[in-house]
């Protein structure tokens, strides 16, 4: 995945989340609606979240030192997952908070009542631009796989993390925009409260989902079957009989471990040329148990 595609779908995400925060608090100001306050807070944590991408990118560019030999390819995970905690905490704890705050208190929308059915839209409208350049920018690269396919199976974390933010804020709006209605129409606090418990409990199962996703990179993951494949097929030739086991690892989304027993001869070139990636080759030479028997 190209990286340039990548920070293009954050600094729009960025872009279109910035200016949303300071809409929607200035209307939660003006109206003091729990779902105001709790989308402004997750679009505030959205904001924080593509900055952390933006450093975590920046960091992972530095070059190995004689203590992180492999580079520093994983500090995009790293900031990866920062953002599934600051998604959990900051944007889905507090807007369930607020949602048992406005239960135990409720009040309905007294003035400028028409203020956060309109900043909503507007919202919508911003969100849904970024929301299509992330999609525009995966489509890239994301082949014939499904949606949630390419989410699980991306060594690139900015495009799925950015990819499920503007959908949980898309359907938070959604949710936050039905909230607010029916408090004005009803004039029932309960139904402001009732939008806001529902962002904040699909903040948090979209948190829980980037987490998992985020730890497996951490873990390790090894390439896909498709380049293992290719990986195997290269160091097959003149010199090399067979390939008895391989394993790779995955040190950052565009670098690669390849670890290989061979049975063997120049396999080098042909690993590297066989594959679009970042290769470090480690090859044991090595004989089959039945030719050594």
């Amino acid at each position: 995945m190209a990286h340039g595609g990548s920070n293009k779908a954050v600094l729009a995400a960025l872009a279109a989340n910035l200016g949303i925060a300071v809409t929607k608090f200035v209307a939660y100001l003006l109206t003091f609606s729990s779902s105001m306050l709790a989308e402004s807070v997750h679009s505030l944590a959205d904001s924080g979240n593509q900055v952390l991408l933006l450093v975590g990118g920046k960091s992972a560019r530095r070059a190995a030192t004689q203590t992180h030999q492999f580079g520093y390819g994983r500090d995009r995970y790293i900031y990866a997952f920062i953002v599934s905690i600051v998604l959990f905490s900051l944007g889905g704890l507090f807007a369930l908070y607020e949602a048992w705050h406005k239960f135990a208190d409720p009040h309905p929308i007294e003035s400028w009542q028409w203020v956060p059915v309109v900043v909503l839209l507007v919202a919508i409208g911003l969100e849904s631009a970024s929301f299509r350049t992330a999609i525009r920018e995966a489509n890239l690269v994301r082949g014939d796989q499904s949606w949630v396919q390419y989410v699980r199976d991306a060594k690139a974390p900015e495009l799925p993390v950015v990819l499920l933010e503007d959908a949980g804020a898309l359907i938070g709006l959604v949710l936050a925009l039905g909230g607010v209605s029916l408090t004005l129409v009803t004039h029932d606090g309960r139904w402001d409260a009732v939008g806001s418990a529902s962002i904040g409990v699909l903040l948090v199962g979209i948190a829980i989902v980037l987490a998992i996703e985020m730890k497996s990179l951490l873990v390790g993951e090894s390439v896909s079957p498709r380049h293992q494949t290719a990986i195997a097929a290269a160091l097959v030739g003149p010199g090399v009989a067979s390939v008895i086991h391989l394993r790779t690892l995955h040190l950052g989304p565009e670098q690669v471990l390849v670890g290989a027993k061979i049975e063997i001869d120049g396999a080098e070139e042909r690993v590297r040329a066989a594959v679009p990636l970042e290769v470090i080759i480690y090859l044991e030479p090595d004989l089959r148990r039945s030719i050594r028997a």
